[in-house]
């Protein structure tokens, strides 16, 4: 404890607590509405064209790698969504699609221009999120905390509308809820959380931020409500202890945090095998 205390001292750490917890809150949020409507691996799509879009703005040399990544990741959910209501290419061959396609241009790119030294670490922090959470800038850290805001206020003031597309979509057509709206809405507040969290857990860890903590949840509760509750608060323990073991221990943020989501599935499993859900 004695040693946490210290650590806490350091603005960095608490940089990266704040910036961790509210990018795991707001992942857990929409993660249950993924999960629910099978549409878990756009996780996976989006973080990748995160990817090849932060790639062009280090060869671009740009100060700021958000200002191009978070338009072009939005911009990619949309046609995602387009694209995967398609009759000739269905959800799944859409995600696979554009994120092998973007993985494979992002390290192309960062190959062939690429001006730094160092071209395995830059791609291997990229994509695993090594470091990255505990080099946040001030002004980093406050335009998370602007977009994590307003992911949740999204969540709450549509929560009904979000609850009755995920459930039951023709249904919600027939009651005049504008499902293709929400739907769209579901795509950008996820790209949006794809950005935020590559800083957290890399590119590609970013599915597993989104999914576990719903599907723990599951295991020990049945109502939409308290799933979502449920998912929130685990993820939100799991970044925190995730960020701290990670410090203390020395290993790396993104993969120690994957780690407690697993471990927190496997206690929420048993604790549902054996229990009955509420």
């Amino acid at each position: 404890m004695d040693k946490i205390g210290l650590y806490l001292q350091y603005p960095f750490v608490r940089y990266a607590l704040i910036v961790g917890v509210l990018i795991a809150l707001c992942s857990s949020l929409l993660g249950v509405t993924l999960v629910l409507k099978r549409f878990s691996f756009i996780g996976d799509g989006l973080s990748h064209v995160a990817f090849g879009a932060m790639s062009i703005a280090a060869v671009l040399n740009l100060t700021n790698h958000m200002l191009l990544v978070l338009p072009i990741t939005v911009l990619s959910a949309i046609l995602l969504l387009r694209t995967g209501q398609n009759t000739k290419i269905k959800g799944d061959a859409a995600i696979a699609m554009i994120s092998v396609g973007a993985l494979a241009f992002g390290y192309l790119i960062m190959n062939i221009f690429s001006t730094s030294s160092n071209l395995s670490g830059d791609v291997c922090s990229t994509l695993f999120g090594s470091t990255s959470i505990l080099t946040l800038s001030i002004w980093e850290v406050v335009l998370c905390i602007v977009l994590s805001l307003a992911v949740v206020v999204i969540f709450v003031l549509f929560y009904h509308k979000i609850f009755a597309v995920t459930f039951d979509e023709s249904f919600a057509k027939a009651t005049g809820i504008k499902a293709d709206q929400y739907n769209l809405l579901i795509a950008v507040v996820i790209a949006v959380i794809i950005v935020l969290a590559m800083n957290l857990v890399g590119s590609l860890l970013i599915s597993a931020l989104v999914i576990f903590p719903a599907l723990s949840a599951m295991r020990m509760f049945g109502s939409f409500r308290a799933v979502t509750i449920c998912s929130a608060v685990l993820s939100v323990i799991c970044a925190f202890l995730g960020i701290m073991i990670s410090i203390v221990a020395g290993t790396p943020v993104g993969s120690t945090i994957v780690a407690v989501d697993v471990a927190a599935f496997a206690i929420c499993y048993v604790i549902g095998r054996f229990g009955k859900k509420a």
